[in-house]
């Protein structure tokens, strides 16, 4: 599916380091195997999840392996064998006869064609959200170009319509994502003046065919009718997406709140996208690993009522989050393992 190969600067836990912090966080499965074959499908967090209680926690304990020239790229045919050195418990890795050459980059080439090399997370559950800006501040709203006329004089048009735009410089042959605002995204409880971006729902995809003031677009990939008014932000180029994923824990205190899901989902679970009140203001960054809390349901007390009606119970773990894109105010992350139900205002924190 992907042309390119993902960069992928992480093995798999090749050996558990040293350092006694790492030791006491980094557990092993009780039931964990001996070894383990790679095979297609597979992710690094799915097969660290095989050796690892918390599988995220694997760039932790990384080293490379001094018999393999390029030990960052984990393919199908691999054999990862867990063995016992000094005492502790370490992961190695054999090239299986099924595994592909490395293949050298040219000093202007940033991805290479090896498509057969494992990735850190499914890519499929979080490609959209990659190549399309789903979110938008007002300032970007502001700036974006945006559909003034249509061909033959239409209100509405689809895919293979010609539409006429302004306020973007762009090149004959360059895509843009055509969106339309929705709605806004605030903290909880916040007044309607707070606002952290708006929803960018994703329309139709255009291609420039004649550039200037006005540009021509061409209508492809149609969701919707596309309006006069709907608005243009540069389409980001599948080649170039960052499709490489460090998970780690923040080095600071992390205390926020799930706002919204994405896709119209009513129960979040695995590999669902969310959508967090915490951006690059906040210092999150791609990669940053949470732990999701399920706030404690309200309980009636029929046994002592005069002890309190109703009682909040405790807050309960639902599972880990993983950030994957990064706005200003808000961010996007993937659910990686949900033990509940998570839902929308559920608070997020450090691992």
């Amino acid at each position: 599916m992907y042309n390119r190969l993902l960069i992928l600067c992480l093995s798999l836990i090749l050996s558990i380091g040293s350092a006694t912090a790492i030791a006491d966080t980094v557990r092993l499965k009780a039931d964990h195997p001996d070894r383990y074959v790679v095979v297609k499908g597979d992710t690094l967090w799915d097969i660290a999840g095989r050796f690892l209680k918390n599988p995220w926690l694997w760039p932790e304990i990384w080293q490379n392996n001094p018999e393999i020239k390029n030990p960052h790229l984990i393919y199908p045919g691999d054999v990862i064998s867990l063995v016992i050195v000094n005492g502790k418990p370490t992961l190695r890795l054999k090239r299986g006869k099924s595994s592909r050459p490395t293949v050298k980059l040219s000093p202007h080439a940033q991805i290479s064609s090896l498509s057969s090399a494992i990735p850190t997370i499914p890519l499929d559950a979080i490609k959209q959200f990659l190549l399309y800006p789903r979110i938008i501040s007002k300032q970007e709203l502001e700036q974006a170009g945006y559909i003034f006329a249509q061909d033959e004089g239409r209100l509405i048009s689809g895919s293979g319509d010609k539409v006429y735009v302004r306020g973007i410089q762009a090149k004959v042959g360059q895509q843009f994502s055509i969106i339309r605002p929705g709605d806004a995204y605030r903290n909880p409880g916040a007044g309607k003046k707070d606002i952290l971006g708006y929803e960018a729902i994703q329309i139709a995809l255009g291609v420039v065919s004649a550039a200037g003031d006005p540009s021509t677009l061409l209508v492809k990939q149609a969701k919707r009718e596309v309006l006069i008014g709907d608005r243009l932000l540069p389409l980001k180029n599948e080649e170039k997406l960052d499709q490489y994923f460090l998970p780690h824990a923040p080095n600071m205190p992390v205390k926020g709140t799930i706002i919204a899901v994405l896709d119209g989902v009513s129960r979040i679970g695995q590999y669902h996208t969310v959508v967090l009140n915490k951006g690059k203001r906040d210092h999150l960054e791609t990669g940053h690993v949470l732990a999701v809390d399920q706030t404690g349901e309200l309980a009636r007390d029929t046994v002592e009522p005069k002890r309190g009606k109703t009682v909040r119970l405790p807050n309960e773990r639902a599972g880990t989050v993983m950030v994957i894109r990064v706005f200003y105010r808000v961010s996007y992350a993937l659910v990686m393992e949900a033990s509940r139900d998570m839902r929308v205002y559920d608070t997020f924190t450090n691992p």
